[in-house]
């Protein structure tokens, strides 16, 4: 399994911003193809030391790293990538990794 981890930075204002990811990223997101599971954090996120500068976490599974380029080289991939621009002001860092038990 292979994962996009989505770290979205704090935004000015996260009314706002939860509430375009959820009406009108996640809908977009959810069509990007191969695509397994979509999972977002719940509530604040911290870190073990307390405060982090991130807002929301998404995480995205998929079969391999190759199935989550081919992905978001797709046009629902493209069009989820362009979407950022529309509420993620604040930035995000975008992370990618195969994934195995221990």
């Amino acid at each position: 399994m292979a994962k996009l981890m989505a770290l979205y930075k704090k935004p000015a204002d996260k009314q706002a911003f939860d509430s375009y990811y959820l009406a009108h990223h996640v809908p977009i997101a959810k069509k990007i193809p191969g695509l397994r599971s979509y999972e977002i954090s719940s509530g604040p996120v911290a870190s073990p030391t307390g405060e982090s500068p991130f807002h929301l976490v998404a995480l995205l599974s998929f079969d391999s790293l190759a199935a989550i380029q081919q992905g978001m080289s797709s046009p629902e991939g493209a069009a989820a990538a362009a979407d950022l621009a529309n509420f993620a002001q604040a930035g995000a860092d975008l992370l990618i990794f195969d994934t195995k038990e221990v």
